[in-house]
């Protein structure tokens, strides 16, 4: 099998991957446009940053796996490989450390305006009037806006300098994410520091508005290591002018995708917006534990077929029964069952068969669109290798 590594990772991880009997190709300079020739003919594909567009997707001949060594998965056509039936994989969590690092450094910097510090130092300038005015962050409010593995350690790191810190999470009803952020009116005038650390979704895409903006205190701090797309750049400008807020971005709209060259944002000439070279994750601790995870992500997937962090497995299927039937574990036993079912045209959304130990008897769970008929039902059950039939509404 073929394992195509299109951006940056560690030589170690490389090595362990070939010890699986893999054949890597390494190139960490391909880019969106690149990616449908290099993936083609590969059967597993690895990428951070670079976007994996749905040509590739449907150019491809093998492709089984897409691992995002990272935690977002909007660089990848997930609707492309979900038609194609292409495993997408993250790894969640790994770099929440990497980020939560960055955010706390930048909101040391917009508290004490580093940069410019530096700036006027290597340009001459010596200004400690104007530089000894910060606020200090002691006793400040904190808002972490998504409570999830980059926010929580965010919080852990502002209690620790003696802040105090509110979260607004995501909620999640029955493996649904609801964003619910109707009480942002009530928790954003609170702050005097407000940190976003949200997926992009369609219900968080410019969340930050002129309106969210509008409820911030005026001087407040604004802090952004998540997703650009999260906030309207025309409204993060307008809160700068109109309500003094000052702002600290590691992610930017249009934010090229080659690795080093030129850039051009209309966030670069104002003064109150610091921005970092979308680095939130570029730590060589992190590295390794998102490298690390994607080895054992693919390991897992070659040796039991298992996904580890299958990110476009159905939630919610159009299942509204369940069949449990255990029966002895011999060949064909569990075809004829599914040959009852096949009968009755009914689809099988979901099914696990479970050997118990010893290996005689194991157990199938069938989760089906529409109930099968009693007669059937009763063919199954009739059935001298089946041991017991339960069928339920879900």
């Amino acid at each position: 099998m073929k394992v195509l590594i299109a951006d940056k990772f560690p030589e170690k991880y490389i090595e362990q991957l070939k010890e699986l009997d893999l054949e890597v190709i390494y190139n960490p300079k391909l880019g969106e446009n690149d990616l449908p020739e290099a993936a083609k003919d590969v059967d597993i594909l690895v990428v951070r940053s670079t976007v994996v567009n749905e040509k590739t997707i449907y150019e491809s001949k093998n492709l089984s796996l897409i691992v995002r060594a990272g935690a977002g998965v909007n660089n990848i056509a997930i609707a492309a490989a979900n038609r194609k039936g292409i495993y997408v994989s993250n790894c969640p969590g790994k770099n929440a450390i990497a980020v939560a690092e960055l955010t706390i450094g930048l909101m040391i910097a917009l508290d004490r305006w580093i940069p410019d510090n530096v700036i006027d130092f290597r340009n001459g300038i010596w200004n400690k009037e104007k530089y000894s005015k910060a606020q200090g962050l002691y006793g400040r409010t904190l808002g972490v806006i998504g409570v999830g593995n980059i926010g929580k350690e965010v919080a852990k790191r502002a209690l620790a300098l003696g802040m105090n810190v509110y979260g607004k999470d995501i909620s999640r009803i029955e493996g649904v994410a609801i964003k619910d952020f109707s009480e942002m009116d009530q928790l954003l005038p609170l702050c005097d520091v407000v940190s976003v650390h949200l997926p992009l979704t369609d219900q968080t895409r410019n969340l930050f508005d002129q309106k969210m903006f509008s409820y911030m205190k005026d001087g407040a701090l604004f802090i952004n290591t998540s997703r650009a797309e999260i906030v309207d750049e025309d409204a993060l400008l307008w809160a700068i002018e109109n309500k003094k807020i000052r702002a600290a971005l590691d992610v930017f709209k249009d934010e090229p995708e080659a690795k080093s060259g030129t850039v051009s944002s209309k966030l670069q000439s104002n003064p109150n917006v610091y921005v970092t070279h979308h680095i939130g994750a570029s730590t060589e601790q992190a590295q390794n534990a998102v490298a690390e995870e994607t080895v054992r992500i693919i390991k897992d997937y070659l040796t039991s077929g298992v996904i580890a962090h299958w990110v476009n497995r159905a939630r919610i299927t159009d299942a509204k029964y369940q069949l449990v039937v255990k029966h002895y574990d011999k060949p064909g036993v569990l075809a004829s069952v599914l040959n009852v079912i096949r009968e009755a045209s009914i689809n099988i959304e979901e099914i696990e068969n479970v050997i118990f130990e010893g290996g005689i008897v194991a157990c199938c769970t069938m989760k089906l669109k529409e109930p099968l008929p009693q007669d059937l039902l009763n063919q199954i059950k009739n059935n001298e290798n089946v041991l017991s039939v339960s069928h339920v509404a879900i």
